[in-house]
């Protein structure tokens, strides 16, 4: 694996910096969480964060449906 697929794998993103980046409100990812829709998520404490390798392979399986 390369330097940069292993530091993407690791990069945590926030509710909003997914919202940013998928450019739907963050009202609209809290909605998908509570729904167990979108990407997988993980808690960090009491923070939600996403890995952004589970949000490509969301994004590559919703490309596939």
């Amino acid at each position: 694996m390369s330097e940069n697929n292993t530091a993407s794998s690791r990069r945590l993103l926030t509710q909003t910096e997914l919202a940013e980046y998928l450019q739907v409100p963050v009202r609209t990812i809290e909605d998908w969480r509570t729904r167990d829709y979108g990407p997988k998520f993980l808690r960090v404490g009491r923070r939600v964060r996403y890995r952004e390798s589970d949000v490509d392979a969301w994004l590559d399986a919703q490309e596939a449906a």
